[in-house]
């Protein structure tokens, strides 16, 4: 529906004015800034003393202070050399309306033609939060839900004290400025975004605004983006009060985006309770009374303040915002506002000038008392140095993530030549383990398996959100493939076109001959990604015949050889994966403990896998020519077994001699086969786009893992879209697997997609596309240096008695510059770090 299913970025637009360092007065020289700034980052805005800076959106507010921090550091360094000063906040106390002027833009020069003096008076900076809302019915709807709640947030960001050389008597005068435009305040409710667009769309045609970007709402569906966007805040000197607005916001929107999902009952009424609590905001700042939203009473700020933020507890808790978010909540009621702050430099004796160097002092220091502007330690630099990557797992705009410090204070101890010493005993450990993954555009022969050992940390929450959302997914799948081979409700009910299942290139007669109540998926291997915001989403399912779980405990072992100094007690140890593989296993028989695992022998690109759990599980590993049926029963190696582990295809191990013998005795029961004939309809890359469906269809429950938006080549409208974008969009064969096939649009020649669509044309069924995720990238040594490798992440569920995820994970690290993440298309490999909760 909303984004409920998924982690909720979170972004920030800040506001800056330029003062000069010498006069401390407000001047029109942001153009000389923006030349020196990156102009994906930077914009002007109405006057030419404001500059704006755009964070990236974010899932941790750890993150986005980061963000917000190192564009405050950039802004500031561009301004040092030009005697300019930087500061967030809502006014300036010295200002000469006179010498300043608007920016150069035809929509800004016709706003002073239309408003006058209200548009040179706006001499002030804001904040502006923007929250996920991915549908804009529900962003108007939330818009106008999240009013009550929003004067405390204007109160904690109050910073403009001074207009004009004077004390306004408010903490937030801003706000008054503000509020003078026509289209300003809590917006009232209306019953979808039509109705809301044809409001704006009447106020454009009366002439009263310009276009649609002047509706100035405290809170409005964002123009631009799919978000909702708060605009009622004052810029705040410090960064971390802008990560707590974030927080709060956030938490707001999460609060009232599941009430509409619950449909519960909302008073729409209230709104002048809602200006009045907007107006004491102002006045008060954190010093006075507020108006507390749910009782409509006044009580001291402080107060209002923690009842607003224990209110939204299970928000907060929801999003692991809950100790941060009542941290610098804490520290800024110790504080006081910013108005308070700028109060006392005058009462000790200041002057207004005393007031902008400490507004200069005050955004220059930002960040750094909560970590999140600290630089990186000497020591850590190191190896690090000229490391630049926007969608990094262990850095952040320069900044060696806390969790990762350890880690790379203790590889920079040994420095490149070290690590190289070490890889050294990496590979002589993967020698003796017979560790390899053959390649198929390796030289004949030629074997390797590439482990960095530079770990890959998946945090607590995040593994504990993957663990719960992935067996929701295989318990959809496991009922679909059931229903899909039998009575076929899902396509009678319309869920999913016919097509789908019946046009499927993994689409088995055998799956039909599966007895009923048999797990059709024991082992499961879902392909994750984290994009540049912190969201985690599933790229792939395989319940076919994944692998990876023998490479994800190898890595552990072969990491801790050659790394023991690294500290590996906060996270889980993946050792006992293969006695868990068995158990499921062997859930699975039909009457014995007899198991064997079949593969297609030494030439398998995986076979150290096969072998290896083979070994580890006690059990007989055997090839298709093993195998022999006598009297109903399944013998491998002359031993009777009532579970084939196969790690082959249905195609290898079915279509030989044996392969009619093999189903009848799955029928009869007398073997299991695990995973069963036919899973490839679930994997079919068409079916990934009905995923969500089938978790509402057949569990009655909203998807805890998101889907990458995807676009059947079969369907003439998503055709007609994919056809026109195939440079922004990757394209996948509906039965590839390993990487085979896929062409990702923004790296592909002219001559590479003209072929695509060719191919798409003449078999339009057996493609689909999906928009590109910015996929998350790790530091990876290359014996050298380190570079920013895309990484994503197979985790596996194990279904016997009930679903099982295993702590067991593969990272796989694409090769530098690709995308191509797959092992079997050259691809690397990293040992997974599992962090433990805290407790």
């Amino acid at each position: 529906m909303t984004g409920l299913t998924e982690s909720i970025a979170v972004g920030v637009e800040e506001e800056f004015h330029v003062v000069d360092l010498e006069t401390r007065h407000l001047v029109p020289r942001a153009g000389n800034l923006l030349g020196r700034l990156p102009d994906d980052r930077f914009t002007q805005e109405l006057h030419r003393s404001v500059v704006e800076s755009n964070s990236r959106p974010y899932v941790r507010l750890e993150d986005l202070g980061h963000d917000l921090a190192a564009l405050r550091r950039t802004v500031v360094e561009a301004a040092d050399p030009l005697g300019l000063g930087i500061v967030a906040a809502g006014t300036v106390p010295l200002v000469d309306p006179s010498a300043l002027k608007i920016s150069p833009d035809a929509r800004y020069e016709q706003m002073l033609e239309d408003y006058q003096l209200l548009t040179r008076e706006q001499l002030i900076c804001g904040a502006q939060v923007h929250v996920d809302v991915a549908d804009r019915d529900v962003a108007v709807e939330v818009a106008h839900r999240v009013a009550r709640a929003l004067p405390p947030l204007l109160a904690l960001s109050a910073s403009s004290p001074f207009w004009n050389g004077a004390d306004s008597g408010y903490a937030s005068y801003r706000t008054l400025v503000w509020q003078r435009w026509p289209t300003t305040g809590p917006v009232r409710r209306f019953s979808s975004a039509a109705e809301y667009d044809r409001m704006v769309d009447d106020l454009v045609r009366s002439g009263v605004i310009m276009d649609p970007g002047m509706i100035y709402f405290d809170v409005r569906p964002s123009a631009h983006v799919p978000t909702v966007e708060l605009r009622m805040c004052d810029a705040c000197p410090r960064v971390e009060d802008v990560v707590l607005l974030a927080g709060l916001f956030r938490a707001v929107v999460l609060r009232e985006l599941r009430a509409v999902e619950n449909e519960e009952p909302f008073d729409g009424d209230g709104l002048e309770m809602v200006r009045a609590a907007t107006w004491r905001s102002a006045r008060s700042g954190l010093e006075g009374v507020l108006i507390d939203p749910e009782e409509g009473t006044p009580m001291p700020a402080a107060e209002v303040v923690r009842r607003s933020i224990a209110g939204l507890r299970p928000e907060l808790e929801a999003g692991g915002d809950w100790e941060l978010v009542s941290e610098l909540a804490e520290e800024s009621l110790a504080r006081g506002s910013s108005a308070a702050r700028q109060r006392r430099v005058m009462r000790g004796g200041g002057t207004l000038a005393d007031v902008v160097d400490h507004l200069v002092a005050e955004t220059r220091a930002a960040g750094r008392s909560a970590g999140f502007g600290a630089p990186v330690a000497d020591a850590v630099t190191v190896l690090l140095k000229g490391y630049e990557a926007d969608r990094d797992e262990a850095v952040i705009e320069g900044t060696v993530r806390r969790p990762y410090q350890p880690v790379f204070t203790a590889l920079d101890r040994l420095g490149a030549d070290g690590l190289r010493e070490r890889a050294t005993a990496r590979d002589d450990r993967m020698r003796e383990m017979g560790m390899t993954f053959r390649l198929e555009r390796s030289p004949e022969g030629e074997e390797r398996m590439p482990l960095d050992l530079v770990p890959r940390l998946v945090a607590a929450d995040d593994w504990a959100k993957i663990r719960e959302g992935m067996p929701q997914r295989v318990r959809a799948l496991e009922a679909f493939l059931r229903d899909a081979y039998g009575r076929r409700e899902a396509i009678k009910d319309r869920v999913l076109p016919a097509w789908v299942v019946d046009e499927s290139p993994g689409n088995r007669p055998a799956g039909r001959r599966v007895r009923g109540g048999v797990v059709r998926c024991s082992v499961a291997g879902l392909d994750l990604a984290r994009d540049g915001a912190g969201r985690w989403v599933v790229l792939e399912d395989n319940l076919r015949v994944p692998s990876g779980i023998a490479y994800a405990v190898a890595n552990r072992r072969v990491a801790a050889h050659a790394l023991p100094e690294l500290d590996r007690s906060g996270v889980h140890d993946p050792e006992g994966t293969a006695g868990l593989l068995r158990q499921t296993l062997l859930h699975a028989s039909p009457h014995g403990d007899r198991l064997a695992v079949v593969t297609s022998g030494p030439a398998d690109p995986a076979h150290y896998e096969h072998a290896t759990l083979a070994a580890e599980m006690g059990v007989v590993l055997a090839e298709p020519g093993d195998l022999e049926v006598r009297d109903g029963a399944v013998y491998a190696k002359g031993e009777r077994v009532d579970v084939l582990y196969r790690r082959i295809t249905d195609d290898d191990l079915l279509d030989g001699p044996l392969g009619d013998a093999l189903l009848q005795a799955m029928e009869d029961g007398a073997v299991t086969l695990a995973n069963a004939p036919g899973n490839g309809l679930a994997d079919d890359k068409s079916l990934y786009r009905y995923v969500p469906r089938l978790i509402d269809y057949y569990l009655g429950e909203r998807p805890l893992l998101s889907n990458v938006p995807t676009y059947l080549c079969r369907d003439p409208e998503d055709r007609e879209q994919v056809l026109d974008r195939l440079g922004e969009l990757v394209v996948k064969p509906v039965d590839g697997y390993g990487g085979k096939g896929v062409v990702i649009g923004e790296d592909a020649s002219s001559r590479d997609l003209d072929t695509l669509r060719a191919d798409i044309l003449a078999d339009p069924g057996q493609w689909v596309a999906q928009e590109t995720v910015g996929l998350s990238t790790h530091p990876t040594f290359d014996g050298e240096r380190m570079r920013p490798h895309v990484v994503d992440l197979r985790a596996f569920v194990f279904t016997g008695s009930r679903a099982v995820v295993p702590r067991a994970a593969l990272t796989r690290v694409a090769p530098y510059g690709s995308m191509i993440v797959n092992s079997s298309q050259g691809g690397g490999a990293k040992d997974t770090w599992l962090a433990k909760e805290a407790g």
